[in-house]
């Protein structure tokens, strides 16, 4: 049985079995962390965008900020020179919440401290550094690229307001941050000027801030308004000025003229024209004018080009041109030179139609005024600017026959004016007087006048030796006699003196009265006791006593 036993050896089936080391369990809680970690950072990180500046003060990677109303809403990431070398490219991130507010309106610019004509700015930045701040846009399309500004906007994007454009070709101009005022109140400013070189005109973008942008209506009219005005006219002199700020900067006001209605209110970017003056806006622009040609023989200083043409005292045109000459005219200078002044009428400013209708029949009117006898003089508006005027005056008994015309204008004939008249006068006067041979008067009436001054000092000098000679007779004769009386005096004394003759008869007078007091001194006591007893006696009598009587007697 033993060898019934299967003694062969048996292959033993091996099978491998994979389990999961523990080890592994930390390092893949790593890996699955730092993914979660940068798809974190990765889904909450903001856009980068691309700045363009001309200069990169002021701007450091990792430290300048970018910030909207003073938040921190990203960092300077990287700053690299542009390839031409005209300016820096400033890589910027920016946080993931402020990325709605990236587009094409969007603007940056760089806060420091500045001094410009608007004032100072940027002096929080003394301690913290220059940071570029950013003005959200409203409407724009979304954008990663962007190109500085290098001042900060005077209105920043989305402030309420309205923005306009002025144009000027005047002789005078502003400047960036410019006040825009309505009476007296600062509502705006020039944001941007730019000149166009093709009309030569200078336009001005504009802004007038909320509520005050609804003043602007299409009625509206704008007028320089800068510092102070001086105008010397036929008036007198006229000083002007809007506001303090417009006394040292450019200024712009506007308003609606008297009368005019107030209007509609305009949309943003309506162009308005500024123009010198109030008075020069509202003064209505006519097209139809004719003109006229007058001879002056009065001197013309103080008649110049815009000066007034009046019709008894009310203003029908103006003054075109002094001594106003063509190919057509030649006259050489002589004493019968008459002057051309140039001026024009406007048929509006008297009330008729601003037409070629209401032309013809003004200079049918002027025509029949003309051989009617109107004239024009030189007449002085102020005496003290010396502006002058012309003014048209009928002169029924000095009519003419047919208007006559000159260099293709009809003439309006001239008079002279009384008070040039009388100026004229005194000036020929003057002239009368010059021509007196007053040099050879003034020079005689000199000799004369020394002749007698000589005369008058010799007379003086006798007078003075006059004098001295009687001052000395006088101071002689007062000091003989003064020596007469005080001769006699001593005279005098000598014989009142002790021991001589009269001195004793004086000294027995004056003992013989000192007796005669002492004898008269008893009957001065008595009187002084009683001064009755050189009248009544000193003897005391009986006294008398009464007695009464008796009845018989009484009987």
């Amino acid at each position: 049985m033993m060898n019934d036993i299967n003694t062969q050896p048996v292959a033993a089936t091996i099978s491998s079995k994979r389990t999961f080391s523990v080890v592994w369990i930390i390092p893949t809680l790593a890996i699955i962390i730092g993914l979660w970690m940068v798809y974190n950072q990765f889904q909450s990180e903001g856009p980068m965008i691309e700045v363009t500046f001309s200069s990169a003060a002021g701007i450091d990677v990792k430290k300048t900020q970018i910030k909207v109303r003073e938040v921190n809403i990203g960092e300077v990431t990287n700053v690299s020179l542009l390839d031409n070398l005209e300016g820096v490219k400033v890589s910027i991130r920016i946080n993931k919440k402020a990325e709605n507010l990236l587009n094409s309106n969007t603007q940056f610019w760089v806060v420091s401290p500045k001094i410009t004509n608007n004032g100072i700015s940027g002096l929080n930045t003394l301690l913290s550094g220059p940071y570029i701040e950013m003005s959200p846009g409203n409407g724009g399309e979304p954008v990663r690229e962007f190109i500085g500004l290098e001042d900060a906007p005077i209105t920043p994007n989305g402030t309420p307001g309205l923005r306009l454009t002025l144009n000027s070709d005047k002789e005078f101009a502003y400047q960036a941050g410019d006040p825009i005022i309505y009476k007296g109140l600062t509502v705006g400013q020039i944001e941007e000027v730019s000149f166009n070189f093709d009309n030569r005109v200078v336009y001005y973008n504009a802004f007038v801030e909320a509520p005050y942008h609804q003043l602007i209506t299409d009625t509206t009219i704008f007028w320089n308004a800068s510092g102070l005005k001086f105008q010397l006219s036929t008036e007198g002199v006229t000083v002007e000025s809007s506001s303090l700020d417009t006394l040292l900067t450019n200024g712009v006001t506007f308003g609606v003229p008297e009368g005019s209605p107030q209007g509609n209110i305009v949309s943003d970017n309506t162009r308005f024209d500024v123009y010198s003056s109030y008075e020069q806006a509202t003064t209505p622009n006519y097209v139809k004018t004719t003109k006229y040609l007058l001879l002056i023989s009065d001197s013309v200083r103080g008649l110049s080009a815009g000066a007034p043409v009046e019709y008894r005292g009310i203003e029908i045109g103006e003054v075109v041109s002094v001594n106003y000459t063509d190919s057509s005219f030649s006259r050489g200078l002589s004493s019968e030179y008459n002057i051309p002044v140039l001026i024009e009428f406007a048929p509006g400013k008297i009330g008729l139609p601003d037409t070629d209708e209401g032309l013809a029949d003004m200079d049918t009117q002027m025509k029949r005024w003309i051989e009617g006898g109107l004239k024009s003089s030189l007449k002085t508006g102020n005496l003290l600017t010396g502006k002058l005027f012309i003014d048209l005056q009928h002169f029924p008994k000095e009519s003419i026959k047919q208007v006559k015309t000159l260099m293709g204008y009809p003439v309006i004939p001239t008079t002279v004016d009384s008070l040039a008249l009388l100026s004229k006068k005194t000036a020929d006067l003057l002239d009368k007087l010059n021509r007196l041979p007053l040099n050879d008067l003034i020079r005689e009436f000199k000799t004369t006048m020394q002749e007698f001054k000589d005369t008058a000092e010799s007379v003086n000098k006798t007078s003075k030796d006059v004098s001295e000679f009687l001052s000395q007779a006088e101071k002689e004769t007062l000091f003989k006699q003064l020596n007469e009386t005080l001769a006699s005096f001593e005279v005098l004394a000598e014989s009142y003196s002790k021991g001589s003759m009269p001195h004793e008869q004086v000294m027995s007078v004056i003992d013989n009265f000192n007796h005669r007091l002492q004898q008269l001194q008893p009957i001065l006591l008595q009187l002084d006791q009683k001064p009755n007893s050189l009248i009544f006696s000193n003897e005391k009598g009986a006294n008398i006593q009464p007695q009464a009587q008796s009845s018989q007697g009484n009987k």
